[in-house]
């Protein structure tokens, strides 16, 4: 994973802009996709040496005033904001949150299972699926494990019919794991699924290089499951406030749609065949 965090994620945010983006007159003949360091260094109101040493990874702790005037200058959204706090050693709240744990509680997985009729499922920073309720594991039977969405997405053949948007669900993947890279730079699992995905998807390597960051929220999901076909689905995720870097992720269909019809029908298929795998006792 990168060594200059803070700096490349400036870079990449500054070649995304355009000076009309930012209401400047754009002058000579550019070398280099969008903004010129000069031109950040205006916008943000500091110094364009100090903003250059930024970049180059010579200066990493800039303050919270020089933060929120990148920011600003560079049009960063709340999720990207917050990233820039963290590569900058800081958050708004001056307190960095702990690293995630791999253990959902035993109430937890309670209340997720009291919710038979829609998917359920637990995940961490680097999209590890930790726990899933039996709805939610027949939603993601069409992929040969499921055990994490980002390998799920850009190295399971079944990724690219599963999500019918595939080019939507993965640049919303990559966001959510460049997001973690802020809260977790040394996570060794996070850096290993980072140099897995890079090195065996393509298409995974284009989208991290742009250092677009986004965390789960709310949104609507369009899938093709092989046993039922069309599912649009609307999830809502929840921070676990005990295990910080944990969400629960709950999906829920609009109710009378077809997706509803749908989404009861694999519960019982896959209700149906559980019980014909289960081991049957006689007496």
């Amino acid at each position: 994973m990168d060594d200059n965090r803070l700096g490349d994620f400036l870079r990449a945010r500054r070649a995304a802009l355009r000076p009309h983006d930012v209401g400047m007159p754009s002058y000579g003949t550019r070398r280099v996709a969008g903004l010129r360091r000069e031109e950040v260094a205006v916008l943000a109101g500091v110094n364009a040496d100090y903003y250059t040493r930024l970049e180059q990874g010579r200066e990493r702790n800039p303050s919270s005033q020089v933060i929120d005037a990148l920011s600003h200058a560079l049009h960063l959204d709340e999720d990207a904001r917050a990233h820039l706090y963290r590569l900058a050693g800081a958050t708004p709240g001056d307190r960095l949150p702990s690293r995630s744990t791999g253990r959902v509680s035993p109430a937890l997985r309670q209340l997720m299972d009291g919710y038979p009729h829609t998917p359920a499922f637990v995940m961490n920073r680097t999209l590890d699926l930790l726990a899933v309720n039996a709805l939610a594991q027949a939603l993601y039977s069409a992929f040969t494990r499921a055990d994490n969405l980002a390998r799920m997405t850009f190295l399971d053949p079944a990724g690219r019919t599963f999500y019918t948007d595939w080019n939507r669900a993965a640049h919303a993947t990559v966001a959510n794991l460049r997001e973690a890279t802020g809260y977790e730079p040394d996570n060794p699992r996070l850096r290993e699924l980072v140099r897995a995905l890079t090195e065996h998807s393509a298409d995974f390597a284009r989208l991290w290089g742009s250092h677009t960051v986004g965390g789960k929220t709310r949104d609507a999901k369009h899938f093709l499951h092989p046993d039922v076909g069309p599912l649009t689905l609307t999830y809502q995720a929840f921070d676990v406030r005990q295990a910080p870097g944990q969400q629960l992720v709950i999906y829920h269909a609009e109710p009378g749609s077809p997706s509803a019809h749908s989404l009861r029908l694999l519960g019982s298929l896959h209700a149906t065949r559980r019980q014909d795998h289960s081991p049957h006792t006689t007496e």
